[in-house]
């Protein structure tokens, strides 16, 4: 063995438990049965209209799909039938999130990575990109552009797999950047929730994630293919393990972290074998945890530098499917947050706000150290892919207030105890928008107040007049002290929420 095999192997055993993964497995397999997910999308291909109406009026009801079920509403083939797919997609994100729409940015804080996966521009043999990894001063510098100047209150902390992202690197990033506080306008900006997008880990270090405050926990399982995955992820490489990815979630919930996001990379397979996948995930979950993911992402492939099969993978998603599987999603898992990203381009992003999307990016940069006035903007070579939407927040501020969708810089439910099983039954009882609904207008309020130009304010006044005046007829028993709230932001207090 020579001494890069030898140190991967060594790596391997440092990062990986195997054990861990011993309780959720079923003989020593995992729960994407390749076999039985082709067959029931063979076996699907006919379902009847009314079949199919069937399926959509339980997920109205915020029932999980069954895979066959989602199998027959990935198989429509009626553009008619295709459109009542569309409209239910749209009242069960109403029913569930109301008119919401939740906003972060993301803050890659490493492009170093031991992994070589094809169609990534920070795997390890692409030599061309230039590798960097934030100090906290760097980190401090992002984190006052982007919580004093632009605004959000939250933000996804993206790592590579590296020995010098490890958790302790991890920890005291999320630190620094909950730290920063930065005099606005009127209040004062911070980041008041840090997600995280990261390496599968094992418990011990998950359980220090979970004590340092995190929010969200994301590991994408990129495909759920098994030789597709095998073979964009070299053997020797940490990523290579395809259970010790796909059982993350679950040991993450025996660590503490109650709020997790799963995803898939589309393009890399078939469209709709992703799509089965992530169900199978979500209901293994609530089998084995209890509860489902709180978010699923659906990012698609797009170009990355020396990546060649970013531009020929063969499984390309069109803009029609692409909006297809966001619907399908929306039905088969009506409770959980479905996040887009500026990979995507402003068209898809405008035609998807409605179809269930709750959460999406702005004024996005995805080189390190990209949004700190102290480090030149990142080209091509320092970028992990190409963005499709560069909007900045104000900008899509304005297309939601035009819209009737409130934006919510809510990060109340963390604070409040709102996830896990709690939030679970919340949302799929409808109740959780009520809180929503309350912290939305008041963190719309505060942002209106700090950030925005006048023009901005003009087309969002109504819209924040409506949200008060459906307070008062929804949730009359609050109203009163919502409104006391609402006065004290308006007169400068900030971070009140329910």
């Amino acid at each position: 063995m020579d001494s890069v095999a030898r140190g991967s192997e060594d790596l391997k055993s440092k990062v990986i438990r195997a054990e861990e993964n011993l309780r959720y497995l079923r003989g020593g397999n995992t729960f994407i049965d390749e076999g039985k997910i082709l067959g029931m999308l063979e076996s699907c291909r006919d379902a009847s209209p009314q079949r199919v109406r069937d399926i959509i009026a339980r997920s109205l009801e915020i029932k999980t799909l069954k895979p066959e079920e989602t199998a027959a509403l990935l198989n429509v083939k009626d553009s008619a039938l295709w459109g009542e797919i569309f409209d239910a997609a749209a009242r069960i994100k109403r029913k569930v999130y109301d008119n919401r729409v939740v906003t972060f940015a993301p803050l890659y804080c490493s492009s170093l990575c031991v992994n070589n996966c094809a169609y990534c521009g920070f795997k390890k043999d692409n030599s061309a990109v230039r590798r960097h990894i934030l100090t906290e001063e760097e980190i401090v510098h992002e984190i006052e552009v982007l919580a004093g100047k632009i605004g959000h209150k939250r933000l996804i902390a993206v790592y590579g797999e590296h020995p010098k992202n490890d958790i302790d690197y991890m920890v005291n990033s999320i630190r620094a950047i909950y730290n920063v506080k930065v005099k606005t306008k009127n209040g004062y900006g911070q980041i008041r929730r840090v997600n995280v997008n990261a390496a599968p880990l094992a418990i011990e270090n998950l359980k220090k994630l979970h004590e340092v405050g995190i929010g969200t926990y994301q590991v994408f399982q990129e495909t759920y293919h098994h030789e597709t995955y095998d073979k964009l992820h070299p053997k020797g490489t940490l990523k290579n393990d395809y259970k010790w990815r796909l059982y993350c979630m679950h040991r993450a919930f025996q660590a503490g972290i109650d709020d997790f996001g799963i995803g898939a990379l589309f393009g890399l397979y078939d469209w709709k074998f992703e799509v089965m996948g992530l169900v199978a995930h979500a209901l293994d979950l609530e089998k084995h945890v209890g509860i489902g993911p709180h978010t699923i992402s659906f990012p698609r492939i797009e170009p990355a530098f020396n990546s060649p099969i970013t531009q020929s993978s063969g499984h390309k998603v069109t803009d029609d499917d692409f909006l297809k599987l966001i619907v399908v999603l929306r039905l088969a898992v009506p409770y959980s947050g479905m996040i887009i990203t500026a990979r995507e381009s402003e068209d898809i992003r405008s035609k998807s706000w409605l179809l269930g999307i709750t959460q999406t990016d702005a004024s996005t940069r995805i080189g390190v150290g990209g949004y700190s006035e102290k480090v030149t903007e990142q080209q091509d070579k320092g970028q992990q892919f190409l963005l499709g939407d560069t909007r900045s927040l104000t900008e899509l501020i304005r297309e939601f207030s035009s819209k009737g969708m409130i934006t919510s810089f809510c990060t109340a439910g963390y604070r409040c105890g709102r996830t896990g099983e709690c939030i679970m039954d919340l949302l799929r009882t409808g109740q959780e928008g009520k809180f929503c609904k309350l912290n939305a207008v008041l963190t719309f309020r505060e942002w209106l107040d700090d950030f925005a130009d006048e023009e901005t304010k003009k087309m969002s006044e109504p819209l924040i007049e409506k949200e008060i005046e459906e307070v008062k007829m929804s949730n009359p028993g609050v109203f009163e002290q919502f409104i006391s709230a609402y006065d004290k932001t308006k007169d400068g207090q900030r971070d009140l929420y329910f």
